[in-house]
């Protein structure tokens, strides 16, 4: 203490200004607090009145209303009615129906909805001085029935195309010229490729939810997924399976090895309608075990595919192995696939290995897309199972390579997987407030690794734009220039004339409804 502080003096005018001060400002903020209430209120009245009947305070910000408030939709578009909604409505608000309960003591609330896309597109395309251009429709058509948040039943239908043909008019070449006939087998502009086969039946569900009784406490593995019918299946992003396959399949997930976070294995079989090479083989089997694996910094897919065929297509097995993930800020995935036929090749059953690998990145302030994919066949892969529209394994690297999947119209390159190294390298932007329309620019190329096999470049373009809810308009073109070996290995061989080098260039016009 400071020889000052230990002065009488000093204490003496602490004591007297504390005194005055009680004196001079108690009274005041007495009287501003009896200002407040009205005539003789006491303490406890103001108190109820200011906390309520229940002595809650409702000043309290953290307190949870008992107010209904409905969900603020200002500013959100409607949701899009489905073709039929029954039941429950799908994602949307309200009371939910109890449904009824399964003698297995499973609830089961059921919701109906059909829903589909319908694809329409003027294209054109000419190699040399060949011009093929028609009107081409597709309808892919589906109805699903959920019945819990685990168990549905889905049919789908492709009422406008089978086997790779799709319901169109041939306006170029025209129907009497021999080009026409070599082409389409007939001189009917018009193709009919109307039908009511079913592309898709299947019902999926989980055993533990069906039976919940078995484990009332759901700590047991009871759950066990699984799905029966004709299903479409898409592995190893479709390069070594992408079909629609009648078979059963068998999933455990949520497995937890040592350092991982999840592991998800299947097992499958397929019995019928299984398509090689894009074409259907009416006596092959297919046998998968088809697994997932999240780690830190990864996904990795190992799957291993048997494919049981007919005498002419060969027995043979597949496998792939990718890893999924962000390096920094670029987005990468790498994979290896490899085929290996059991007995002899075949046009169905080759032997070889495909190394594939994608990098994207987003520049800074926007949400373009920058990529680049590279590729290495090694002696030639083929695919376990693929689609009539599908394409080939290669249909991942770009749109240059990829299959529309509608009409006549192929890729501007081969997306055939044998003895060839190429890529792509592409951009994607971006533009509006809302970004609803999209301009994509890539360049592809291949570079055959055996003198039989072909070099080939395009440069394609699709710019994309939605209209509405439910329209997007897609124009495309390409231009594409392919070394001539004297070989069947075309970019569209139509003509049978690959003896010189050929030039090819496209375009098309599609208009796609989503309902």
């Amino acid at each position: 203490m400071t020889p000052r502080l230990r002065d009488p003096r000093w204490a003496l005018g602490f004591v007297l200004g504390t005194l005055l001060t009680v004196g001079v400002l108690g009274p005041a903020f007495a009287g501003s607090e009896a200002e407040g209430k009205s005539g003789g209120e006491t303490d406890q009245g103001d108190e109820a009145e200011a906390h309520g009947a229940s002595g809650k305070n409702d000043a309290h910000s953290s307190e949870i209303s008992d107010e209904y408030i409905p969900l603020q939709l200002e500013g959100f578009p409607e949701r899009p009615k489905f073709l039929v909604e029954l039941g429950n409505p799908y994602l949307g608000t309200g009371d939910i129906k109890p449904g009824f309960r399964l003698p297995t003591g499973a609830y089961w609330q059921p919701t109906l909805i059909v829903f589909g896309t319908l694809r329409s597109a003027i294209q054109s395309f000419e190699i040399n001085d060949f011009r093929v251009t028609e009107w081409a429709n597709r309808l892919d058509l589906f109805a699903n029935l959920q019945l819990s948040g685990t168990e549905r039943l889905v049919v789908g239908f492709r009422n406008f195309d089978q086997d790779g043909r799709f319901t169109s008019y041939i306006f170029e070449p025209g129907s009497s010229s021999p080009e026409f006939q070599a082409l389409f087998g007939d001189d009917d502009a018009f193709r009919d490729e109307l039908n009511a086969e079913i592309q898709s039946l299947y019902f999926e569900g989980d055993f533990g939810e069906i039976f919940p009784g078995i484990d009332r406490e759901d700590f047991r593995r009871t759950n066990i997924g699984f799905s029966i019918g004709r299903q479409p299946l898409i592995f190893q992003e479709g390069m070594l399976i992408n079909d629609s396959i009648d078979g059963v399949g068998v999933t455990r997930n949520t497995l937890l090895p040592r350092n991982t976070s999840n592991f998800r294995a299947t097992l499958f079989v397929g019995a019928g309608d299984v398509h090689r090479n894009n074409v259907e083989d009416n006596d092959a089997e297919l046998y998968a075990l088809l697994t997932s694996t999240d780690i830190r910094t990864s996904t990795i897919d190992a799957d291993l595919v048997y494919v049981r065929g007919s005498e002419a297509s060969g027995d043979m097995v597949g496998f792939g192995v990718s890893a999924v993930q962000r390096i920094g800020k670029i987005n990468t995935s790498f994979r290896l696939l490899g085929s290996y036929a059991v007995d002899e090749e075949t046009a169905f059953s080759t032997e070889g290995a495909l190394l594939f690998s994608e990098v994207s990145y987003t520049p800074r302030y926007s949400q373009d897309l920058v990529y680049f994919t590279s590729f290495v066949a090694v002696d030639e892969f083929s695919a376990a199972a693929s689609g009539p529209a599908s394409g080939g394994p290669l249909g991942r690297a770009g749109i240059s390579f990829a299959a529309v999947g509608l009409g006549n119209y192929g890729a501007p390159l081969s997306s055939r997987a044998r003895d060839v190294v190429g890529g792509a390298v592409g951009y994607q932007k971006f533009f509006g407030v809302e970004k609803r329309r999209q301009l994509l620019a890539e360049v592809g190329f291949r570079a055959g690794t055996s003198s039989d096999v072909s070099n080939q470049v395009a440069a394609t373009v699709r710019y994309q734009r939605a209209m509405g809810r439910r329209v997007v308009l897609v124009w495309d073109g390409f231009a594409s220039y392919r070394e001539g070996l004297g070989t069947s290995d075309a970019v569209f061989d139509t003509t049978g004339d690959t003896t010189g080098d050929t030039t090819g260039l496209g375009g098309r016009f599609e208009v796609v409804v989503k309902f």
